[in-house]
C-alpha cells in the first residue's frame, strides 16, 4: 500500500521534513471500524455505505460511490416523513452480490407535536448492487398498519466529484468546475469538469417518477392500503448513459451480476469443514476475493482493497495470486498477463520507473492525471519485480502451462535484468531501493510507512535500503528462472540463474543472519550496516527457501515467542523493539497476509504445528469480526481470554490478500502441493488446527484432472481419503 497508515503530525517530529514522513497518508479523523461500513464492488466501481444503506457526506467521510478513483455520489440520504428510518438489519449476501437493508419508521409527529404514525408500522427493504458502472436499487415500502397510510419517502442526493486522494485527506489548492444540475421529471444529472479537462457526470433516475425532483432531493408520496407494498427503483450511473428503465435495469443487472459471480467462482475448488464458523469465514474469503477481481484484457485481476486501494497494485495482486494458486490458477494467469502488459520499458524518475520494473500502482483520477500525486502509473515498489518472476515459476509448477510461460518469457527476462542491474544499485549482489524524486514513496517494501525501517535504537535507516524479504524474493526469482529455463530447454541460462540463486543465498546468510538475535535482521542500510531488529520480515525468508535449513528452527522460535506472537498472529515488530507500537501500521500490528506467508514458510521447513497455531490465532480473531471478514490489519495487543482483537481504525475490508489468508493457511497446514506433469497431488505431513477435525475439498484440479478429497483427524495423524477421481489424478499422502 502507499503509506495508508495513521501518520503523525510532522510538527511533533523535530528534524523531519514532511516529505520524509509521507505525503499520501490517510488521516485518522474517521474510523472505518467505528462505522463498520457496507461495501460493494464491480469492475472499476466500488461503494461504501452505512448500515442504513445511506451515504452521509461530511469531513473525513469515506462513504460514497466511487468510479475510477473519483467519488460520483457523496450524499444519498433516505428519510420517511422527514425522519431517518430505524435500522432492523443490514446484510450482504454470502457471495457479495447484493446489500439488503431492512428499516422501519420511527414515531412520526406533525408540526404541532402530534403523533401521526406510531413506530414499526412501515417496513422498507433496500436491495442494492453494482453492475457495469451503475448502482441499482429497489426500495420496497410496505404498510403493516391496519388502515391506509400516505407515506412520504425523501431521497437527498449530491456528488462532490472528489478525487480519492482528497477523500483520503490530501488538500488541493484548486479544483475544477461544478456545473449546474439538470433536473427532469424522473431524475437529475450532476456533473463536474476537472482541471484535467475531463467531464464527469452522475445520472440519477427514479421509477416511478417522484412527485417532486430538485437538484438535491426526490420526494415520493405513496398511498398504501393496509398490507400493501410499493416499489421504487433507483439507477445511479457513473459517467455512462442511464438505462431506458431503472426497473428493467435492476432485474437484468441482478441476473447478470449473480450469473457472473457464479461463473467466476465456479473455477475454484470448494472447501467444507467440520467447523461451521470457519465455513462462514471461508465463504466470505472466497466471495471477497472474487468480488475484488476485475476483468482486464489479460484476465481477472484482484484489486487490492476497499475503500482506499480499489485499483491495480502489483505487489498485492501477486501475493493474492500466490495465496490462491492452489484454489484457482486462473487468477495468477490474469495477474501475470496484466503486469507483463504494463511492465516499464523506459527510465521515468517521476514514476520511479526503469526498464523491466513491475507496477506498484495505477490511478485514474484527476489528481493522478495532473501529476498532483505520482500514481498515474507508478513503479515505486522494490519487491513487485522479483515477486512477478516468483509467481511465474509458481504458476508453471502448479499448472504445467508452458505455453503461457513461453509467451511471458521476454517480460520475465526483462524483470530479471532489472533485478541484477537497476535493482542492485551498488553492485553488492543485493536488491536495494531509493526513490528517484522527492515525490516518490520513501519506503518501497510492503512495509512502506516512513518509520518502518530502523535500527535497534529506533533511528530511522537511510537508504538505499536492502530489505531481508526482498533478497528472499530475488532468490526465489532466480530459482524460478532456472526452473523455467530448464522447461524451455535453455540449459545454459538455467545454470546461470541457479548459480546466481546459490550465490545470493550464501551472501544473504552471511550478511543478514544474526546469531544474537536468533533471526535475520530487518535490513541493511545505505552504509551496509545491519538494522538489528527482529521483525516478521524474517519469516518471508522461510517462504522462498533462501534460509539454510539449519537457520529455520531459530527463526521459527523467534517468531513464535510471546513478544512476537501475540495470540492472534505474529506482529510485524515484536514488543522488544524500540519502535514497537501495537497501534501502528507496521511496527507492532498483525497483518493476516503476512502471517499466512510466514505460516507457509513454517510449513516449507516442516514446522506445520507452528503454522497451525498461526492459523488458529487468525481464525479466532475472525470470530469476533463483522461478517467473519479479516481486515487488512488489526492492532497487535496481546490476546486475552473471552476478548476479541483490537481493531485498526482505517484498515481496509475487504482486502484481497487478507481475504486470501485463510486459504493460504489451509494449504500450509495440509502440506498441499501439485505435480501437473505426473497428474499428482501430494499432502505432505498434513496437520489440522485444533478447531478442525475434517476438511473436504472438491474439484481440486491438476493436469487436466480433478479429485474430491477428505482429510480427517485420526489420533495424532491426519488421514487422506479420495472421494472421487476424474482424469487419472493420483493422490499421495506422506506422513
Amino acid at each position: 500500500m502507499d503509506v495508508a497508515n495513521i501518520q503523525p503530525d510532522p510538527v511533533n517530529l523535530p528534524g523531519l521534513q514532511l516529505s520524509s514522513v509521507g505525503q499520501f497518508f490517510i488521516p485518522a479523523s474517521a474510523s472505518l471500524q467505528e462505522r463498520r461500513p457496507r461495501t460493494l464492488k464491480h469492475g472499476d466501481t466500488f461503494a461504501v455505505f452505512d448500515h442504513n444503506g445511506d451515504v452521509i457526506s461530511g469531513p473525513g467521510s469515506p462513504e460514497g460511490i466511487f468510479h475510477r478513483d473519483t467519488r460520483y455520489l457523496s450524499h444519498f440520504y433516505m428519510t420517511i416523513g422527514g425522519a431517518r428510518p430505524m435500522l432492523l438489519s443490514s446484510t450482504l449476501r454470502d457471495d457479495n452480490a447484493t446489500l439488503t437493508c431492512d428499516l422501519t419508521n420511527p414515531d412520526l409527529f406533525d408540526g404541532t407535536g402530534k403523533m401521526v404514525l406510531e413506530h414499526d408500522l412501515v417496513h422498507i427493504r433496500r436491495t442494492r448492487f453494482l453492475w457495469q458502472g451503475r448502482c441499482l436499487e429497489r426500495l420496497v415500502v410496505r404498510n403493516f398498519d391496519d388502515q391506509p397510510r400516505e407515506i412520504s419517502i425523501e431521497l437527498a442526493v449530491d456528488a462532490d466529484f472528489a478525487d480519492l486522494f482528497e477523500v483520503r485527506g490530501t488538500e488541493r489548492g484548486k479544483r475544477g468546475t461544478r456545473h449546474p444540475s439538470i433536473t427532469t421529471n424522473d431524475g437529475v444529472e450532476l456533473s463536474y469538469t476537472g482541471l484535467d479537462e475531463c467531464r464527469r457526470s452522475t445520472s440519477i433516475r427514479f421509477e416511478p417518477a417522484p412527485e417532486m425532483v430538485t437538484a438535491q432531493q426526490a420526494v415520493f408520496r405513496l398511498q398504501l392500503q393496509s398490507r400493501q407494498a410499493r416499489s421504487i427503483f433507483v439507477e445511479i450511473a457513473c459517467n455512462c448513459e442511464p438505462d431506458s428503465s431503472p426497473t428493467a435495469a435492476f432485474f437484468k443487472g441482478l441476473r447478470d451480476a449473480r450469473r457472473a459471480l457464479r461463473l467466476s467462482s465456479s473455477r475454484a475448488a470448494a472447501v467444507e469443514t467440520s467447523n461451521d464458523i470457519f465455513n462462514e469465514a471461508l465463504r466470505r474469503s472466497v466471495s471477497d476475493v472474487y468480488m475484488l477481481l476485475t476483468d482486464t484484457p489479460e484476465g481477472p485481476y484482484p484489486y487490492a482493497g476497499i475503500p482506499w486501494f480499489s485499483t491495480v497494485f502489483g505487489r498485492d495482486a501477486i501475493i493474492t495470486a500466490l495465496q490462491t494458486l492452489w484454489l484457482d490458477p486462473t487468477i495468477a494467469k490474469g495477474v501475470l498477463g496484466h503486469l507483463a502488459a504494463n511492465q516499464a520499458t523506459d527510465v521515468d524518475p517521476v514514476a520511479d520507473a526503469e526498464p523491466g520494473k513491475i507496477l506498484h500502482e495505477v490511478r485514474y483520477g484527476e489528481m493522478a492525471e495532473l501529476g498532483e500525486v505520482p500514481f498515474r502509473r507508478y513503479y515505486g515498489s522494490v519487491d513487485s519485480t522479483p515477486l512477478f518472476v516468483m509467481l511465474a515459476g509458481a504458476y508453471l509448477e502448479r499448472t504445467g502451462d508452458l505455453e503461457t510461460l513461453r509467451g511471458l518469457w521476454p517480460n520475465i527476462e526483462a524483470a530479471l535484468i532489472w533485478i541484477e542491474d537497476y535493482g542492485d544499485r551498488d553492485g553488492d549482489g543485493f536488491v536495494e531501493y531509493g526513490r528517484m524524486t522527492e515525490e516518490g514513496l520513501v519506503n518501497q517494501g510492503w512495509k512502506d510507512s516512513y518509520d518502518s525501517v530502523f535500527h535497534a535504537n529506533g533511528t530511522l535507516a537511510k537508504g538505499p535500503i536492502a530489505l531481508a524479504e526482498v533478497q528472499a524474493y530475488a532468490y526465489a526469482a532466480f530459482s524460478a528462472a532456472a526452473m523455467i529455463c530448464r522447461r524451455l530447454d535453455r540449459r545454459e541460462l538455467a545454470s546461470r540463474y541457479c548459480a546466481r540463486a546459490a550465490a545470493l543465498q550464501f551472501a544473504f546468510d552471511a550478511a543478514f543472519f544474526d546469531e544474537a538475535l536468533g533471526t535475520f535482521v530487518l535490513a541493511l542500510d545505505g552504509n551496509k550496516r545491519p538494522c538489528r531488529v527482529r521483525a516478521s520480515n524474517a519469516g518471508h525468508a522461510l517462504v522462498t527457501g533462501i534460509a539454510y535449513p539449519e537457520r529455520a528452527e531459530a527463526v521459527v522460535k523467534t517468531l513464535m515467542e510471546p513478544s512476537s506472537f501475540c495470540g492472534w498472529g505474529i506482529r510485524t515488530v515484536p514488543s522488544t523493539e524500540a519502535r514497537y507500537n501495537p497501534m501502528s501500521y507496521h511496527n507492532g500490528s498483525v497483518w493476516p497476509h503476512d502471517n499466512s506467508l510466514i505460516a507457509s514458510g513454517f510449513g516449507r521447513y516442516g514446522y506445520r504445528k507452528e503454522a497451525a497455531n498461526v492459523f488458529e490465532g487468525l481464525f479466532a480473531a475472525s470470530t469476533y469480526i463483522d461478517l467473519r471478514r479479516l481486515p487488512e490489519l488489526f492492532c497487535g495487543f496481546r490476546r486475552h481470554r473471552a476478548q476479541g482483537p483490537t481493531f485498526y481504525p482505517v484498515a481496509c475490508a475487504p482486502q484481497a490478500w487478507a481475504a486470501a489468508a485463510p486459504l493460504c493457511l489451509l494449504q500450509s497446514s495440509l502440506g498441499l502441493t501439485f505435480d501437473p506433469e505426473n497428474t499428482q497431488i501430494t499432502f505432505e505431513r498434513p496437520v489440522l488446527p485444533a478447531f478442525l477435525d475434517e476438511v473436504v475439498i472438491r474439484n481440486l484440479t491438476v493436469g487436466g484432472g480433478a479429485v474430491d478429497v477428505a482429510l480427517r483427524r485420526s489420533g495424532k495423524q491426519v488421514t487422506v481419503e479420495v472421494l472421487d477421481q476424474r482424469g487419472g489424478v493420483r493422490v499421495v499422502s506422506v506422513n
